[in-house]
């Protein structure tokens, strides 16, 4: 019953009374519950080397999966109602992501080695006779991905849409391009990912370190992966959010098409994809045809990506080319704008425009606000609370996550042998003491923070293996923030989820995932020589 995250409402009805799962359980699934009902048969039998026949509800060794009128009203599409009795499992949904999300619940109920891909030795497959009632505090529940820096092959971002619906996180925001990397398909442009998704070789550690991985370093992703991508995620009730970042962050475009750059104050033709980190001055141009280039990019990308949301970046944007273009001073005179900051922002609006006439919305990272934000946009708060409490009380919708809490490339403890140790220590307790609402915003405008999420930027994660350690335990507390309600910060029982970790580490060992262990780093997880950028000063926690 070491449940994560935890439901609302749990009791424990059993004793020494279980249900037990066995060759001649029957799987009986309403209208509704086909998703959840293909997952539960796939993933428990494979698990348990049960069958898990297809049942009409009758029978009484049975699981049945109902998607319910009454859940609906009482706990919201995403909830769900678990009884298990000695009739059987009786999971009731408010909708196929309810149902499916109590599959996840019923899951951990068998123990750890219900994640497991095949059965081990005979044993006998018990679930404690209970009732849950349960339902998600935000309807946004993130992990952004960046595969930009460090490409990761599909396989890997497929088995990431596994372990996010295993701790009921419902977004994959997927960060696609940036200065070191292009990497989707656009038929139109392909220099984007025959010149853009590949850089000659790799800073190690960050700008400070003098390591470089002399191999080169890329990939992309097909149309036809993205397409596999998505339907993947679907199945998983979790929407995949692209992001494609303008203004700036654009090096890796301007290399394969240098007429996209500042031509006139930059030898754009001579630029490469960007092999360091850090902020970069080359910038998109204002011009028109960059315009019409990134609204055929955005055409291609609508008709893969069907989320509601289309992320434009929008962050780290340097005005100093635009200062000395004179071809971006005039676009700022020809408009009528104040100065660079505007010129952004009417580029971001631009785009708002654009995807609103298309039935989507803009979401960009808290630098939109500069200048003016974009009317109809969301805003990702990353700088802190300060752009995600501007933006609520403006009435745009916010995502919470400033990297003083749930920037999961930030470092886990302050020992010394910490892999390449970036900025403060945000230790698994800093996470789940993390609380996306701010305490200054009205009831009204705390309405408009819709989710939160972790972000893992990728620039000394240059494996799946350096992923799963940076990612993970942490992602289970920011799970738990997302959809648990919980108290204060202060009055979080913190011991209480660190006991229910000890049974979740069963679980992700089960799925092999990497994980840092709470004793710190193994061996093999840590990178000596390798330097990262210590802060001094106590952590900015609020």
């Amino acid at each position: 019953m070491d449940l994560i995250p935890a439901p609302r409402q749990v009791t424990d009805d059993s004793g020494d009374e279980f249900f037990v799962l066995g060759p001649d359980t029957v799987l009986a699934a309403g209208p509704g519950a086909e998703r959840a009902e293909r997952w539960l048969r796939s993933e428990l039998g494979a698990a348990t080397g049960h069958r898990l026949a297809p049942g009409d509800g009758s029978e009484t060794d049975a699981i049945r999966i109902t998607v319910a009128e009454m859940v609906a009203d009482d706990l919201g599409p995403e909830g769900y109602r678990i009884m298990v009795s000695p009739t059987g499992v009786h999971l009731y949904g408010g909708g196929p992501a309810g149902v499916f999300w109590g599959a996840q619940t019923l899951r951990q109920l068998l123990g750890p080695d219900a994640f497991r891909r095949a059965p081990l030795a005979a044993r006998e497959w018990r679930i404690p006779f209970c009732h849950i009632e349960d339902s998600p505090r935000f309807g946004w529940r993130g992990f952004m991905l960046d595969v930009a820096r460090h490409f990761l092959p599909k396989d890997a971002v497929l088995r990431y849409l596994d372990l996010m619906a295993a701790h009921k996180l419902n977004v994959l925001h997927l960060h696609l391009t940036d200065d070191q990397g292009w990497r989707v398909e656009i038929k139109r442009y392909p220099l984007l990912t025959e010149v853009g998704a590949w850089r000659d070789r790799t800073k190690v550690g960050l700008r400070e370190s003098p390591l470089w991985d002399e191999r080169p370093h890329g990939g992309y992703y097909t149309q036809d992966d993205i397409r596999e991508i998505v339907a993947y995620a679907a199945q998983r009730h979790i929407t995949v959010v692209p992001e494609i970042d303008i203004p700036g962050h654009s090096q890796a475009a301007i290399a394969a098409y240098p007429e996209l750059g500042n031509t006139d104050v930059v030898d754009t033709a001579a630029l490469s994809v960007l092999t360091s980190w850090g902020v970069n001055p080359n910038v998109l141009s204002p011009a028109d045809p960059t315009l019409r280039f990134y609204e055929g990019v955005f055409t291609e990308l609508l008709d893969l990506f069907p989320s509601e949301f289309f992320h434009i970046g929008g962050d780290e944007c340097p005005k100093e080319q635009w200062r000395a273009s004179a071809a971006a001073q005039a676009r700022i005179k020809e408009l009528g704008l104040a100065g660079e900051d505007e010129l952004q922002s009417w580029i971001i609006r631009h785009f708002d425009g654009w995807l609103a006439e298309r039935g989507r919305r803009l979401i960009g990272w808290d630098e939109i606000l500069e200048g003016g934000l974009a009317p109809g946009a969301a805003v990702s708060s990353w700088r802190g609370y300060e752009g995600g409490i501007a933006a609520a009380r403006a009435g745009h919708d916010v995502v919470m996550c400033p990297e003083s809490h749930v920037y999961l490339d930030w470092r886990q403890s302050d020992r010394a042998d910490e892999p390449v140790p970036i900025a403060r220590v945000r230790t698994l307790e800093d996470v789940y003491r993390f609380e996306p609402v701010p305490a200054e915003l009205t009831g009204e405008q705390a309405a408009h923070v819709i989710g939160t999420q972790a972000n893992a930027w990728t620039e000394v994660m240059d494996s799946p293996r350096v992923v799963d350690y940076m990612v993970f335990p942490r992602l289970a507390a920011v799970a738990e923030v997302a959809w648990s309600e919980l108290p204060a910060p202060a009055e979080r029982d913190w011991p209480d989820f660190e006991r229910r970790m000890g049974g979740h580490y069963a679980r992700l060992d089960a799925l092999g995932v990497e994980y840092r262990p709470p004793g710190g780093p193994l061996p093999w997880q840590r990178r000596p020589g390798v330097l990262g950028r210590p802060i001094d000063g106590p952590p900015p926690i609020v």
